[in-house]
């Protein structure tokens, strides 16, 4: 993940617009709220392939969840990541 996907996915989570964790991604992506999903590297295979088979692009995080729980100023680790109403400049820098 690049130095401009990491400033998009700050600016996402400074509006607000993204849930955290692969249940909460897998039941929005369900109700088609997702624009774009970031997956950490030791994200579970099942849930990996449960989120590839909706139309959304999954963007692979260059690091295990802790690291991008951090990224996220998360004190836990984030496995996956929905951004809902994702800008241009966000599935651009993708």
């Amino acid at each position: 993940m690049g130095e401009n996907v990491e400033k998009a996915l700050r600016k996402a989570l400074k509006a607000g617009k993204v849930y955290f964790g692969s249940k909460k991604t897998l039941k929005a992506l369900k109700k088609g709220e997702v624009r774009l999903v970031v997956v950490a590297k030791n994200c579970p295979d099942s849930i990996r392939e449960s989120i590839k088979s909706f139309n959304v692009p999954v963007i692979p995080f260059n690091g295990e969840n802790m690291e991008l729980g951090a990224v996220c100023g998360k004190p836990f680790g984030v496995a996956a990541l929905a951004v809902l109403d994702a800008e241009d400049e966000i599935l651009n820098a993708v």
